[in-house]
């Protein structure tokens, strides 16, 4: 009983946390829109960052280009399974609770644009870097490296056990 309550409570933690992420995405967006369309980029460290207005019409990287009902539907389809995984999953790690906090949070924060706009606000550009992006995008990016941290904390705990009774 202990346990299902305390999955709860980090479900919760999860959802809350994720809202707290799309509401962050989307209030930069609107400051970009508001400040940035139809200006020249701006200069955050210069030589390194800027904040430039791009209307992404395709998926990361212009991937996607004319397929975007594939890609919401795709991000659509991520998002229902993260939130019946943060619910019936039983092996989670923080990196499990994290990964499903940013995936929710960066696939949402897209999909309201996609949906409120008919593309995603870009704008952060890493000069070093040729892609401009968004916070969205970072959760996403961030929460596929916890997913791949998730799965090699769980192998080697799976591959543990399995030595300590003796079967590998």
């Amino acid at each position: 009983m202990a346990e299902t309550k305390k999955k709860w409570w980090a479900a919760l933690a999860v959802l809350l946390g994720a809202a707290l992420l799309v509401g962050g995405d989307q209030a930069s967006k609107a400051m970009v829109l508001e400040n940035l369309r139809g200006k020249p980029p701006v200069a955050v460290i210069p030589g390194l960052l800027e904040f430039s207005y791009v209307e992404n019409y395709a998926a990361a990287m212009g991937l996607f280009d004319g397929l975007i009902w594939l890609v919401v539907a795709c991000t659509a389809v991520v998002c229902v399974f993260i939130l019946l995984a943060l619910l019936f999953y039983k092996g989670h790690t923080v990196f499990s609770y994290i990964t499903a906090m940013l995936l929710l949070a960066g696939g949402l924060g897209n999909l309201i644009d996609r949906f409120s706009h008919g593309f995603v606000v870009d704008f952060i550009h890493v000069l070093f870097f040729p892609y401009i992006f968004n916070v969205a995008d970072c959760c996403v990016t961030i929460g596929v490296v916890c997913f791949f941290c998730h799965y090699l904390v769980t192998a080697r705990r799976e591959k543990a056990e399995k030595e300590a009774a003796g079967e590998g």
